[in-house]
């Protein structure tokens, strides 16, 4: 009795053909993150602009506008006030609060830190002991300072190191491809917090790493089937190769992108502090999936020809007609 099968084992998809339509989503994805980023930028959080970040639970609906007014009153400029509630918080929507507060000037000479903690405890007294305090976090200017360069380095690094893996691994046409293709899916990615104008924190940092990681692994399984197919069939054109490749693994493709998707889907009933993370996740896997076709694959047929062999942008349109 055969088995019962939703997607099939072999695909006959044309992907060389339909890469410009492919291309023209891509740039505008990517037109779209720059315009987002230089116009609006990150909605950054605590992690990497400093200031108090405290969670507090009401046995009653917190009334935001006397909470935000309350917490003006201490000195803080334009604080940040989002109710929630029901999964972690255990209570009805709207009895759990999460209050962000940039850090307040002070005089020179001050300890920021200890003025910081001082914020918290003022923050407290002022809201009174109705309210329990189930999260306080305190980060200072320098340090949100060292932790956004960091996590801008790490990012850059992971890209750079993966790429060189991949040349490696494989050849250097391989290795440019992989570097443009996981730098576009950690890009576009961050385009989609700016847009959305999503928290960009040090959670949303280490899911773009694993994101990077993600995207990689696709990118390397559609370069390792053009390897064996160029070995088993030498007289192929590169053409006909990418899209033999790509419709080998598309089944294969799609049942890890949807297992992967369908496992972080609860972690958005996580709370607040795994929502973006598992945004990020969820939104890199389409882009990461789209990427190692139209973009690590499809950018070979515009470099010099893999292994020596005919493979060029003008030998590809000679084949494909």
């Amino acid at each position: 009795m055969p088995l019962l099968r939703f997607i099939p084992e072999t695909t006959n998809v044309d992907f060389v053909k339909y890469r410009w339509a492919a291309f023209a989503i891509d740039g505008l994805l990517v037109v779209v993150s720059v315009v987002s980023i230089l116009w609006h930028g990150f909605n950054f959080g605590i992690d990497f602009t400093g200031g108090v970040l405290m969670e507090v639970k009401s046995p009653q609906v917190i009334e935001v506008a006397k909470m935000r007014s309350d917490i003006i009153s201490l000195g803080f400029n334009d604080p940040v006030v989002q109710t929630f509630g029901g999964g972690v918080c255990e209570t009805p929507a709207g009895s759990c609060a999460m209050i962000r507060v940039q850090p307040r000037d002070n005089a020179p000479g001050v300890d920021q830190n200890a003025a910081e903690q001082a914020s918290v405890q003022a923050i407290k007294a002022k809201l009174g002991s109705s309210y329990q305090y189930r999260r306080t976090e305190v980060v200072g200017p320098k340090v949100s300072n060292e932790l956004l360069n960091d996590g801008i380095l790490a990012t850059l690094l992971a890209v750079a190191m993966i790429s060189i893996y991949v040349a490696v691994r494989f050849e250097w046409q391989y290795g440019v491809g992989a570097l443009i293709a996981t730098g576009h899916d950690v890009f576009v990615t961050a385009g989609f917090f700016s847009v959305l104008q999503l928290e960009f924190n040090i959670y949303t940092v280490a899911s773009l790493l694993l994101l990077a990681g993600y995207s990689i692994n696709d990118t390397v399984v559609v370069f390792d089937r053009l390897r064996e197919n160029r070995r088993k069939y030498k007289r192929m054109s590169l053409p006909d190769m990418i899209n033999l490749s790509t419709n080998q693994i598309a089944t294969r493709t799609t049942l890890v992108s949807a297992a992967t998707a369908l496992s972080v889907i609860p972690l958005l009933f996580g709370g607040p502090v795994l929502l973006n993370f598992s945004v990020a996740i969820l939104f890199g896997i389409l882009v990461g999936t789209f990427s190692s076709t139209y973009v690590a694959a499809m950018l070979l047929l515009y470099m010099p020809a893999v292994g020596g062999k005919g493979g060029d942008a003008s030998k590809a349109e000679e084949a494909t007609a």
